[in-house]
């Protein structure tokens, strides 16, 4: 028994165990195979497209999905992570999910890899056929997007809860894979917790989801136990996503993040850095639980 299913079952909130399922175990119609989106080079876009291109080899240097990677164990794995998402937002859940398309990504304490985690789920997300992704960096206090994909903005999250006259199209980058957009976090606030809280942000976080109907809006959070944001912009999602780091986060603090997470209808767990099982070639490096309040 792993670390999430232990912390799970002595919580008493357990539905499902926290586990892998191979590609080609889920519905048929969730699980068809699509070729990779592809990213436009530099050299193929119209002089002054406002369109922020990622480098791919720093991308591969940090161990992060690419759009031409689409066999990897970790492309393999993140397939899965995406599919009930996908479902919970679109598919055979969605009656069942307000704003089911509203995703947050967290953990309960820091440096267990929820950034990495996010930016690889949203750049899964991309590839499908008929979705788009919305990556958001909320981790106002330390904002890890910029540093993994290199993108520098004016205008942020915090600026759109802030100001008067900004729009959320305004803070949007663009990046040169198909189907992926950007909003970073914006301009250091001291009253950041407020404006998550704020009516600015539950207008913002109603139109993401009714606005953009085909569009996952992915929230990279802060840490659970290390910030109140996190708590606070929990309030806004249809999903959340905990990331727990196997063998070094103790079950008491999983514990307590679930506590915090306890209003949400739909909380999900994501196993990171997991030891691979000898001669299974992918689906064990993450795993996935669900939660239902």
């Amino acid at each position: 028994m792993n670390t999430i299913e232990k912390a799970l079952k002595k919580s008493g909130r357990t539905r499902q165990g926290a586990r892998a399922q191979l590609p080609g175990r889920d519905n048929a119609e969730d699980e068809r195979r699509v070729e990779p989106a592809q990213a436009t080079s530099p050299s193929d876009m119209p002089e002054g497209s406002n369109i922020h291109v990622l480098d791919i080899e720093h991308m591969k240097n940090q161990g992060l999905l690419t759009p031409e990677d689409s066999r990897s164990n970790l492309a393999e794995e993140f397939r899965m992570v995406k599919r009930p998402i996908i479902n919970n937002a679109f598919g055979t859940r969605s009656d069942f999910v307000r704003s089911g398309n509203l995703v947050m990504i967290t953990s309960a304490l820091p440096r267990e890899g929820k950034s990495f985690c996010t930016i690889n789920l949203a750049l899964s997300i991309a590839h499908e056929v008929d979705r788009t992704v919305l990556l958001i960096d909320a981790d106002v206090a330390r904002p890890a997007i910029p540093r993994y994909l290199g993108i520098q903005a004016e205008i942020g999250l915090l600026d759109v809860l802030g100001g008067k006259d900004i729009d959320l199209a305004d803070a949007i980058v663009r990046t040169n894979v198909p189907n992926l957009s950007i909003v970073t976090a914006g301009a250091n606030h001291r009253h950041s917790t407020e404006l998550l809280a704020s009516e600015a942000m539950t207008q913002l976080t109603a139109e993401m989801a009714e606005r953009y109907p085909d569009r996952i809006v992915l929230f990279d959070s802060p840490p659970l136990l290390a910030t109140s944001e996190a708590s606070v912009l929990a309030a806004h999602m249809g999903q959340v996503v905990l990331v727990v780091e196997a063998e070094r986060v103790p079950q008491d603090a999983v514990r307590g993040a679930l506590e915090q997470l306890k209003r949400c209808d739909v909380v999900m767990t994501l196993l990171n850095k997991a030891r691979r099982v000898p001669g299974i070639d992918y689906g064990y490096g993450y795993g996935y639980g669900y939660h239902k309040s």
